[in-house]
């Protein structure tokens, strides 16, 4: 695979500098045919979650294509849906550089990317030129500039721009790198955001004659209380998934290691057991009234089944797509296909 043999000389580079040039290339070699990717989901176990039937249950989280300028290349890789964003309402630069961070030795990275958004407007634009015609997930934020107070205001403000486009709208309440953000997830202030998004959600659907499923992305850093009181929340408002998890500020796992006291969040293998053990208090929490996307440390097919057997529905993938390139959709997505997968 092409990946692999340029990646050590992207792993030389500054990772945001090697992001930002390795996109614009896998664009490249997909418009010239050259990218040797399936060009189309890889066939796997068919989900049907949030009432959407995905072809596959491997899906790019948010945060690789924050302003969804390469949709249609990766969707070259094969998954069965991808997610887009965080999107803010305004255009904003995000935290200073460098504020990405490879932990090499333990497949991770610390990012303290700070909804860093082209704003809603150019990422609206940007879908409506994309020839994708498969699930898409939309993830929306808020300025960081916008008091807490008024967060609704910027989720509202997005909701309205992207719902004629999402396939579902992701409500991203638990990044790290935005002051007071995570606050949203506290009882009282979530179940106010999302009476909110219902009532948007319920207007918009009358508007445009479908109704587009909404999900909330949570943190790893919640106590088993504060999963509870979220999954009572997100089933008495008639939210239709939740995407577990976001990035930890935990340093478990990489103790010692340069980069690993960088101020951000944590992504990668070191992740993936605490991703997990949420994505299992959802599951015994929610009981199978809504369906749960894992998240958090995914490189193989054993990662993926790890997260299903957990209770998750569907997975997302970002920063095992760094360590090991585009050929990790094929595998987990044929790994989940597998007769012996299957019957485990």
């Amino acid at each position: 695979m092409l990946y692999q043999l340029a990646r050590p000389f992207l792993f030389h580079m500054d990772p945001e500098t090697a992001h930002e040039l390795a996109l614009p290339s896998f664009r490249m070699l997909h418009r010239l045919g050259v990218a040797g990717l399936p060009g189309k989901p890889l066939p796997g176990p068919r989900v049907t979650a949030m009432g959407l039937d995905f072809p596959n249950p491997v899906g790019l989280a948010a945060g690789l294509d924050k302003n969804g300028e390469f949709v249609d290349a990766l969707a070259a890789f094969g998954f069965g849906f991808l997610e887009v964003g965080t999107v803010t309402p305004r255009p904003q630069p995000g935290n200073p550089r460098p504020r990405m961070f490879r932990i090499v030795a333990r497949e991770a990275i610390v990012n303290r990317m700070g909804f860093n958004s082209a704003g809603v407007e150019r990422v609206v634009a940007n879908l409506r030129r994309a020839r994708y015609g498969g699930i898409l997930g939309i993830n929306i934020g808020k300025n960081f500039d916008t008091p807490i107070a008024r967060a609704a205001d910027d989720y509202l403000a997005c909701l309205e721009k992207v719902y004629p486009l999402a396939s579902y709208v992701a409500v991203n309440i638990s990044s790290p790198n935005t002051k007071n953000l995570r606050e949203l997830q506290q009882a009282d202030s979530l179940a106010g955001l999302l009476r909110a998004l219902a009532s948007a959600r319920a207007r918009l659907a009358r508007s445009h004659k479908r109704r587009v499923p909404l999900a909330v992305k949570i943190a790893p850093d919640l106590d088993d209380t504060e999963v509870a009181e979220i999954a009572h929340a997100l089933v008495a408002l008639e939210i239709d998934a939740v995407i577990a998890t976001n990035t930890t500020v935990s340093r478990r796992g990489v103790e010692g290691l340069p980069h690993a006291e960088e101020p951000g969040g944590l992504s990668g293998e070191p992740l993936r057991p605490l991703a997990t053990a949420v994505v299992a208090k959802l599951a015994a929490a929610l009981n199978g009234r809504l369906p749960i996307v894992g998240v958090g440390g995914i490189f193989g097919a054993a990662d993926a089944r790890e997260k299903l057997d957990a209770g998750a529905s569907l997975v997302q993938l970002y920063t095992g797509l760094v360590y090991r390139g585009p050929g990790l959709v094929r595998e987990i997505a044929e790994g989940l296909a597998a007769p012996a997968a299957r019957a485990a």
